[in-house]
């Protein structure tokens, strides 16, 4: 199986090249589940810390700034903020990665996200396993589902996906993207800044630390516009409300301790939170005022056998897919279990690919309305299926830690 990991734009799923879109982590039930995930911190791991890393709008002229608090943080680590922005940024040794989950720092590049390079964040190359190894599985898993053929969302997503989009970062091996979700943020009701998508697209897990220049962009490519015609898109076009910067991401801290590019390791507790900014100045608003919707998150989510469908959202960049255009399935959920001491995830027929790792799973929550209850992680190298973890106690404090920590803001 593989990990559907960003690619170049996908980073669970395959090798990034270029550009990487965390794509779905495959965990074919094989010889080797490979599973990538970025981590964000859980529950109150960032209580220590001050405000996120990332540029605000605080001037008269309405340009972004770096508050002198988040100066003296990034000092404490050693980056000074004019040198990180000119480049050095993109010194990943070992030693100066951060990666435990206090240490999120994610400072403002303005026009560093452009429309070409976010164009050519590529799939990575897949990491495959074969099904012979999934004998080990200790946990009830069913039966591998019917592959399911996703269906293109049609344009505008604005108008029939307007909480998707796509989350772009830096790592080692390049540039990535993932897909995300927006969801409500219960310490501002309607005027929530929070993103939900999988670890393993913040976070590079046990061998690795946080990625860097994360951002999002919801709507992307709205129009739905091909690869040729996004060659000359302007900026308005690629991200039409605009981009968006995490100042703090959380993930599990088993995803942190656990997590891999191969293998599964940590795919049942692979998600991340992300409180974001904007770039540019929105005239005030928050990002759910912006696209108009965020979708609430279902931590009591029924079991397996009681979800009667799923449908599942991202943006697949590797093949046959471009990672331009988004995509969903509709399949009712069987259970994948990796370890039995490990919670059960949630797995469908789907054909996307990686870069659509991080994209949200919705079904009838527990109040009969639309929610959140889960987000694309694994899959196999061949494609055919998606798994997902369940959201449970510790999905939650991740959830309300982020919103904790920025409630008073």
């Amino acid at each position: 199986m593989r990990s559907i990991r960003p690619s170049s734009t996908a980073r669970r799923r395959r090798t990034p090249r270029r550009s990487t879109s965390p794509v779905l982590t495959a965990v074919a039930l094989a010889s080797a589940l490979a599973l990538t995930a970025t981590a964000c911190q859980s529950g109150d791991a960032a209580a220590g810390g001050e405000a996120s890393a990332s540029a605000t709008a605080g001037s008269d002229d309405g340009k972004l700034r770096i508050p002198d608090d988040i100066r003296d943080r990034l000092k404490e680590h050693g980056i000074d903020i004019d040198k990180w922005k000119n480049g050095a940024w993109k010194n990943w040794d070992r030693d100066d990665w951060l990666r435990e989950a206090n240490e999120f720092i994610n400072p403002i590049i303005e026009g560093l996200w452009d429309p070409d390079r976010m164009r050519e964040a590529e799939e990575p190359d897949d990491q495959g396993v074969d099904d012979s190894d999934l004998s080990g599985d200790q946990g009830v898993t069913d039966p591998e589902p019917r592959p399911v053929q996703a269906q293109a969302v049609p344009p505008s997503y604005h108008a029939n996906a307007p909480t998707a989009g796509k989350v772009f970062f830096d790592s080692p091996e390049g540039t990535m993207v993932c897909s995300a979700t927006v969801v409500q943020d219960p310490a501002h009701p309607g005027k929530s800044n929070l993103v939900w998508t999988a670890g393993h697209c913040v976070h590079a897990g046990k061998k690795g630390g946080w990625y860097r220049n994360i951002a999002f962009v919801p709507s992307y490519n709205d129009k739905g516009m091909s690869s040729a015609q996004l060659q000359d898109a302007a900026r308005e076009e690629v991200a039409p409300y605009g981009v968006w910067w995490g100042d703090w991401a959380q993930t599990s801290d088993q995803w942190i301790e656990q997590g891999g590019a191969t293998g599964g390791d940590g795919a049942s507790y692979d998600f991340a939170v992300i409180h974001v900014t904007p770039e540019e100045g929105s005239g005030g608003k928050s990002l759910e005022e912006t696209v108009g919707s965020a979708l609430p998150v279902d931590f009591k989510a029924p079991a397996v056998p009681q979800v009667k469908s799923v449908t599942a959202i991202g943006y697949p960049a590797a093949p046959p897919y471009d990672g331009q255009t988004l995509y969903r399935c509709q399949d009712r959920p069987g259970r994948l279990s990796l370890s039995a001491s490990d919670p059960t995830m949630y797995r469908i027929g789907c054909s996307m690919t990686a870069g659509s790792s991080g994209g949200g799973w919705v079904a009838t929550g527990s109040d009969g309305k639309p929610a959140l209850v889960s987000n694309t992680s694994i899959g196999p190298v061949t494609s055919g299926w998606l798994a997902g973890p369940r959201l449970g106690a510790e999905a939650k404090g991740v959830y309300d830690g982020v919103s904790e920590k920025f409630a008073d803001r």
